[in-house]
């Protein structure tokens, strides 16, 4: 086996740190960038949710306003309403 000269060595092992230093050190740092990249995905997943969330309400809000009889089973049940002198049992 050959043996390494010293500029090669210290050649192999600047490159080595350097690698080390861009990697986990700079601003630009691959751990940095994987952070950013789960924040992104965790972000978007999150926008999908709420997306999906106002089209329900949406819907429901639609329902709701164009028929008075669903606008009153949905008081009902959401806000325990009652009309006069009926009584409201609530079992949770």
């Amino acid at each position: 086996m050959k043996k390494l000269g010293s500029f090669t060595k210290f050649a192999i092992i600047a490159t080595a740190l350097f690698a080390v230093y861009i990697c986990f050190v700079s601003s630009g740092s691959v751990l940095r960038w994987i952070r950013a990249n789960m924040e992104i995905r965790r972000q978007e997943k999150l926008i999908d949710t709420y997306q999906r969330e106002i089209a329900e309400m949406g819907t429901e809000v639609e329902l709701l306003s164009s028929d008075k009889d669903s606008l009153e089973k949905f008081a009902r049940e959401k806000f325990h309403f009652a009309a006069p002198g009926e009584d409201v049992y609530i079992v949770e």
